[in-house]
């Protein structure tokens, strides 16, 4: 019997990179997902692909950072598809200013990552939380391994805090939701080639090649490289873990 069946999944950040390649894993062990992204024209696209490959599948349009927009997708969701058991918070941006840069990129940097990034996890959370508790369903939060570090390539401290504030997030609500039979964990992928990133990896070779040779398994990681652990973490699997964060890092905190 496939992992997830009788599941509804809904997945943030969805039309691409780590977000599409959970929800493609997801349906492939028998969920019906709800793809959420703020492309609706990329999102309709891979619930598309979804469908053709024997998948139930629906795309939604939605800006994480939009309260109201949240709880309006959750009352469409709840009506048009059903009651939510697994939710992946995995929408996010990244900028490289550090904080000695201009201040006007600096300040919209933090306020812009801050609202996707950490305030959108909340946002989306809430809205979800009846159905969740009602089903005593599982939510994955995607960390980072800047949840622990900042890395030493160029990176934002507004990207570090927010993903240190997922994982203090996920830590809280796994201990208040237990209770409801709700668990809540994270992952923290490592260096991850995917369109987020694309750019950066074309301009900086030597950025990818700092991340690489601090990581033991000597590679970049894909999107598909954390579909394992999202699979695992939102199926029967795992049902003694919660309040925890599985690093899929190819070994970068290790050393």
């Amino acid at each position: 019997m496939p992992l997830l069946q009788n599941h509804i999944a809904v997945i943030t950040g969805a039309a691409s990179g780590i977000g599409r390649a959970i929800a493609l894993g997801y349906a492939r062990e028998g969920a019906q997902v709800a793809l959420l992204d703020t492309n609706e024209e990329a999102v309709a696209e891979a619930a598309q692909e979804i469908r053709r490959s024997g998948g139930q599948a629906e795309s939604f349009k939605l800006d994480v950072s939009k309260r109201a927009d949240c709880i309006a997708i959750a009352k469409r969701i709840a009506e048009h598809v059903g009651k939510v058991s697994i939710l992946v918070n995995n929408a996010g941006i990244a900028r490289r200013n550090g904080m000695l840069g201009a201040a006007e990129a600096v300040i919209s940097d933090w306020e812009d990552i801050i609202a996707i990034n950490l305030t959108g996890v909340f946002n989306v959370t809430h809205a979800f939380l009846e159905p969740l508790r009602a089903n005593k369903g599982r939510i994955v939060n995607i960390g980072s391994i800047q949840s622990f570090v900042h890395i030493r390539t160029p990176s934002s401290p507004a990207y570090t805090a927010a993903k240190h504030g997922v994982l203090g997030f996920t830590k809280a609500l796994a201990a208040e939701l237990g209770k409801d039979g709700v668990r809540v964990n994270a992952i923290g992928p490592g260096f991850i080639a995917t369109p987020l990133n694309a750019k950066t990896r074309s301009d900086h070779p030597e950025y990818v090649k700092i991340f690489v040779d601090h990581t033991p398994l000597g590679r970049a990681g894909t999107p598909e490289d954390i579909v394992g652990p999202a699979i695992f973490l939102a199926s029967d699997l795992s049902a003694y873990v919660t309040g925890s964060i599985v690093m899929a890092d190819g070994g970068y905190r290790a050393v």
